[in-house]
């Protein structure tokens, strides 16, 4: 068999580059994957978006502003199809001293293009409203940010955070959609443009002195192709070195619990919400002094990252909340399927949005059983993904996604498409490429990042 070009991994991203490549450029494409579609991590994800992104540079934000851009397109051109909505990113803290970062950074990504910034203080006068989301559709939403600083003001549009809450930043080109009817759409267009999806597992990819020239399958199936494109999302840097090259990523596991609230703790109609602050649970005595007991629970009692958030899920009316909270930020080899072995996790991330949503406190001792599920972030030091060609001619990586991919895989689809077939590179693609860690002011750049933008 042949074929022009040949992507390993139906992922979101191996599925955008297919779509980019059969419906904007007429190119034929075969997806090779042993799993259905998006069942390997694209469908563990917690399906939101956001263009608050900081710097080093504008490409970030550039990139997921292009991203929206087209999800927001496809949204109109299908009735939106997958429930597109834009209520917004909401980061909660009560460290009043974070107040002059947090107010410098937003004024940072404002200037990157995420948006304006409005700044509501207490006591302002005809300074700009503050304007709620709405929970449902994206159409007439404002964009860039707004930071309550006002007491009062928190308190009246989010009555359910903590009165220790002493900002809220609500970053408002943000929400989420539903990844599987997105993934779904944007396969079935590239197929009636004739891209084929072929069950089989890549073991090989031959080269010879022109680069690419054939893709093996498990099965024995050998496709014939110049173009091999690795999306293989935690299998990335395995199937990278089919062509003899070792990507600079490193995976880390992450879980997320469905949590059924019956007591309305969080509102149906509440934005994605973070609790930006580092933090100590509230375990009562009995439980502390238990888990001082034992070295393997020690480090329960100690300082836990930013970062626990939730938000509401499923149709109208549904209590069910994603809940999740990356306190384990290390490195480990990707199994297959993802080990969801994690005793303490329903607890702790129960507790740790509790600190920012009192009412969860009802839960503790009685909390209904979660469903678990999880993958990976596959990710690069600095958490910019891998986009474009590689030193192998003929191969080309999209990757390195960590736990944006559904957010960036539109533009991200688009712009290895373009790396592809020739086609002019908006003005963001060299932030991407692997030629990047070459260069020896990426590598000072490196050498003193700031915040990775997981959040």
């Amino acid at each position: 068999m042949s074929a022009p070009i040949v992507i390993c991994g139906a992922g979101i991203a191996g599925i955008s580059t297919a779509y980019h490549l059969a419906v904007r450029h007429g190119r034929p494409v075969v997806l090779v994957d042993e799993r259905p579609p998006l069942s390997l991590t694209s469908d563990k994800s917690t399906e939101a978006y956001r263009n608050w992104w900081p710097g080093p540079g504008d490409a970030m934000v550039r990139l997921m502003n292009r991203s929206i851009d087209l999800l927001e397109a496809w949204a109109a051109a299908t009735g939106n199809l997958f429930h597109l909505n834009r209520r917004g990113y909401v980061y909660v803290t009560a460290q009043a001293e974070r107040l002059p970062a947090l107010i410098r950074e937003a004024e940072e990504i404002a200037a990157l293009g995420a948006g304006e910034l409005r700044v509501h203080r207490p006591g302002a006068a005809g300074g700009p409203g503050y304007h709620p989301a709405a929970p449902d559709g994206f159409a007439g939403e404002p964009g860039g940010a707004d930071l309550l600083l006002d007491p009062a003001l928190i308190r009246r549009h989010f009555p359910y955070l903590t009165e220790a809450a002493v900002a809220v930043l609500h970053a408002r080109r943000a929400g989420w959609f539903s990844a599987q009817q997105l993934g779904a759409w944007l396969l079935e267009q590239a197929r009636e443009r004739g891209a084929r999806l072929l069950a089989g597992r890549v073991v090989g990819v031959e080269m010879d002195a022109d680069g690419v020239c054939a893709v093996r399958l498990a099965g024995g199936e050998r496709l014939a192709t110049r173009h091999f494109v690795d999306a293989a999302g935690p299998l990335v840097g395995e199937v990278a070195r089919m062509v003899g090259v070792d990507l600079p990523v490193h995976c880390e596991r992450h879980l997320k619990l469905n949590f059924t609230d019956t007591l309305g703790a969080i509102p149906r109609e509440a934005p994605l919400l973070i609790w930006d602050d580092a933090q100590r649970l509230d375990w009562d005595d009995d439980e502390r002094a238990a888990l001082a007991e034992d070295e393997t629970t020690r480090w329960l009692l100690g300082p836990l990252p930013a970062g626990v958030h939730a938000r509401p899920d499923g149709p109208p009316g549904s209590p069910v909340r994603l809940m999740l909270w990356d306190y384990h930020r290390h490195p480990v080899e990707p199994v297959i399927p993802v080990p969801l072995e994690d005793e303490f996790f329903p607890e702790l991330v129960l507790r740790g949005l509790a600190t920012m949503v009192p009412a969860l406190r009802a839960y503790y001792g009685r909390a209904p059983r979660p469903v678990i599920d999880g993958g990976y972030y596959t990710k690069t030091r600095e958490n910019r993904p891998l986009i474009g060609p590689l030193p192998s001619p003929g191969a080309y990586v999209l990757g390195a996604l960590s736990g944006y991919g559904l957010m960036a895989a539109p533009a991200a689809g688009e712009l290895l498409a373009a790396h592809i077939v020739g086609a002019a590179l908006p003005p963001y693609a060299d932030a991407f490429r692997l030629e990047r860690y070459a260069d020896p002011a990426y590598q000072a750049l490196l050498a003193n990042w700031g915040r990775e933008g997981q959040l």
